[in-house]
C-alpha cells in the first residue's frame, strides 16, 4: 500500500500561502492559523443562509400559530382579556419549542442545504415532535390547549416551514447555476475514481458542487496538464502530497477523497488533522453509488467507522403496501381522467383509420411479457415501419426513439405532448400487470440486449412513470435511463413513490422530455 506524507518538508515552499505556520509538538504536522480565503467565503455564504432560513421560519411559525388562536378562540395577540393574554403565551411557548426542535433536528445545517427531502424529513420530523410532545402534556397534565388549535397550527406551520424551504432551496439552485454558493472541491485519489467522482458531482450544477482541481495518486509533481472530465478540463495538481499546497492555490474549502485504497490510516488521519485548523472539509467516497440514506448505516466497530448497506426491500409487508396503494391510485386515476378519456379516444377515432388503444408487448416482473395499453398516437401500420427508420435512431442504445417521428399522427402529437396518451395504462396497474411507480416497461427486444446487471430491472413490477419520467423521460441517455431504474430497484420507498409522483404531474405540466 503506498504511503502518504502530507507534511511539508520545506516550511518556505512557495505557494502555500502567507499565512504563519506553527509545529503542533503532539501531532508532528503542520498547524494553520486560521481558515483559509475560501472556507471563509463558504461560511459567510452559509451562515447568510442559515439566517434566512430562520426569518423565514420565525414568520411561519407567528402566522400558522396566530391563525390557530384565531380560528379557534377568536383572539390575537393584540387583543385585550386575561384569557387571551393566557392562549398568548401558550402560543409564544409553543413557537419557542417548535423553533427549538426545528435547531435540535438542525434543519438548518449546511450539510443539507439544497438536499431537497432530508431538509423537508428534518422539519417534518421536528414538527411532529414539537405537537407530539404538546399533544402528551395536555393529555397527562391537562394544561388547557384545545385540541382544535393544535390540528390547525401544525398542518398550516409545517406547510409554511415546507415552503419557505422550497423557496429558498429554489433561490440557493439559482446562485449556483451562476456561479454563486458553490463548494469547491479538490479531489484526491486513483485516475479512474477521480474522474468518476468529478462527474458524479458536477452533473447536476444546481447541487453546488464545484471542483477546482484533483490531485492523482502517482501523478509526481504538478506540471500543466488537465484531466478532462465531459467537456470540462480541471487542472492536475500533482499528487496526494501536494494536497496541502493545492488547497492553497486552487482556493478550494473541501476536499473530497475519491478512494482509500492506497492511503494508509496513519496517513488518512494525519489528512484530517491537516484539515481541521483550516476549516476544510473532507468528504470521503464509500465507492458505492445509487444507494439511498436509508439504507445506510455507520457502525462503529473498535474504533473504526464501517458502513453497513442494508438489503433492498422487495417483498413482505412493503410488497402488499405497494400493491394496494397502486390499486387506489390507478382507480382514482381512471375515475377522475375519465373525461380526458372519453375525449381522447374520440379525437383518436375521428382523426385517423385504426383501433382506438395501441397493444405493445412489454416485459415486466420476473421477465413475464404482457400487452401493455396506450392510446394509439401513430398511424395504424407504424410497426411495419419501423426497419426503414431504424437509420434515424437517436438512442444511443437499445432503445428507438426519434424526436420528429413520422409515424405520429396530428392528434397523437398532442397526446404525446400532454402525457394523455399513457392514461390507458393505469387498467395494467389495476391487472397488476404495472405499478404507478417503476422502471420503464421494456421491449422484448431490448430486454434481450441486457447485460446481468441490467437484468435487475425486472425484479419489480414496471411503472407508468418512474425516475427516468421526472429526469428527463425521452431525453435521457441509455445508460442514464439504466442508472436511474436500476437505483429505482434498489431503494424503492412509498415515500420516494409520492414524490416522484408529485414530481411527475410537474414535468408533464412542463412537457419536459415528452415527444
Amino acid at each position: 500500500m503506498a504511503h502518504l506524507d502530507l507534511v511539508s518538508r520545506d516550511p518556505g515552499r512557495p505557494g502555500i500561502g502567507a499565512q504563519a505556520h506553527r509545529q503542533d509538538p503532539s501531532a508532528g504536522v503542520r498547524v494553520d492559523d486560521g481558515p483559509t480565503p475560501a472556507v471563509r467565503r463558504r461560511l459567510h455564504w452559509q451562515r447568510r443562509y442559515t439566517v434566512r432560513l430562520y426569518g423565514t421560519d420565525v414568520v411561519a411559525v407567528a402566522m400558522a400559530l396566530v391563525l390557530a388562536q384565531y380560528v379557534r378562540f377568536g383572539s390575537t395577540p393584540a387583543s385585550p382579556g386575561f384569557e387571551s393574554h393566557l392562549v398568548t403565551g401558550f402560543s409564544i411557548v409553543i413557537a419557542m419549542l417548535w423553533l427549538l426542535a426545528l435547531a435540535g433536528f438542525h434543519s438548518r445545517s449546511a450539510k443539507i442545504i439544497g438536499a431537497g427531502a432530508e431538509e423537508y424529513r428534518r422539519v417534518v420530523a421536528a414538527s411532529f415532535a414539537t405537537f407530539g410532545a404538546m399533544a402528551i402534556a395536555e393529555l397527562t397534565v391537562r394544561i388547557g390547549i384545545s385540541r382544535g388549535y393544535l390540528l390547525v397550527a401544525l398542518p398550516v406551520g409545517t406547510a409554511g416551514l415546507l415552503l419557505g424551504r422550497w423557496f429558498w432551496r429554489k433561490v440557493v439552485a439559482r446562485q449556483r447555476i451562476t456561479g454563486g454558493c458553490r463548494t469547491a472541491v479538490l479531489a484526491l485519489g486513483e485516475g479512474g475514481a477521480v474522474a468518476h467522482l468529478v462527474d458524479e458531482l458536477t452533473h447536476n450544477p444546481a447541487d453546488g458542487f464545484h471542483v477546482v482541481g484533483v490531485c492523482v495518486h502517482g501523478y509526481g509533481a504538478p506540471r500543466a496538464e488537465y484531466l478532462t472530465v465531459g467537456a470540462r478540463q480541471i487542472p492536475i495538481l500533482g499528487d496526494e502530497t501536494h494536497a496541502l499546497h493545492a488547497i492553497r492555490t486552487c482556493g478550494a474549502d473541501t476536499v473530497a477523497l475519491a478512494d482509500t485504497g492506497h492511503f494508509g490510516v496513519q496517513p488518512l488521519r494525519r489528512l484530517v488533522w491537516e484539515l481541521d485548523p483550516m476549516g476544510v472539509d473532507l468528504m470521503v467516497s464509500p465507492g458505492v453509488v445509487d444507494v439511498a440514506l436509508s439504507r445506510l448505516m455507520m457502525r462503529p466497530v473498535a474504533g473504526l467507522p464501517l458502513l453497513q448497506i442494508e438489503k433492498p426491500q422487495y417483498r413482505g409487508a412493503k410488497r402488499f403496501q405497494k400493491r394496494a396503494f397502486d390499486f387506489c391510485f390507478a382507480l382514482a386515476a381512471l375515475t377522475a381522467a375519465m373525461p380526458i378519456l372519453l375525449t381522447a379516444a374520440m379525437a383518436i377515432k375521428l382523426s385517423s383509420r385504426g383501433p382506438v388503444f395501441y397493444r405493445s408487448e412489454r416485459i415486466g416482473i420476473d421477465g413475464r411479457p404482457f400487452p401493455m395499453l396506450k392510446f394509439r398516437s401513430m398511424v395504424h401500420d407504424a410497426d411495419s415501419q419501423f426497419e426503414s427508420l431504424m437509420a434515424k435512431n437517436e438512442s444511443d442504445g437499445p432503445l428507438f426513439k426519434i424526436r420528429e417521428d413520422p409515424r405520429v399522427t396530428p392528434v397523437g402529437r398532442v397526446l404525446r405532448r400532454l402525457s394523455i396518451d399513457e392514461l390507458p395504462q393505469f387498467i395494467n396497474v389495476l391487472r397488476q400487470e404495472m405499478s404507478v411507480v417503476g422502471p420503464r416497461p421494456p421491449l422484448r427486444r431490448e430486454v434481450e440486449a441486457y447485460d446481468s446487471s441490467v437484468l435487475r430491472r425486472l425484479l419489480v413490477k414496471p411503472g407508468i412513470t418512474g425516475l427516468w419520467q421526472v429526469s428527463g423521460r425521452s431525453d435521457l441517455s441509455w445508460d442514464r435511463s439504466v442508472r436511474l431504474d436500476l437505483s429505482y430497484v434498489d431503494n424503492w420507498s412509498m415515500v420516494g413513490d409520492v414524490v416522484i409522483i408529485v414530481k411527475t404531474l410537474r414535468a408533464v405540466c412542463r412537457r419536459e422530455g415528452a415527444y
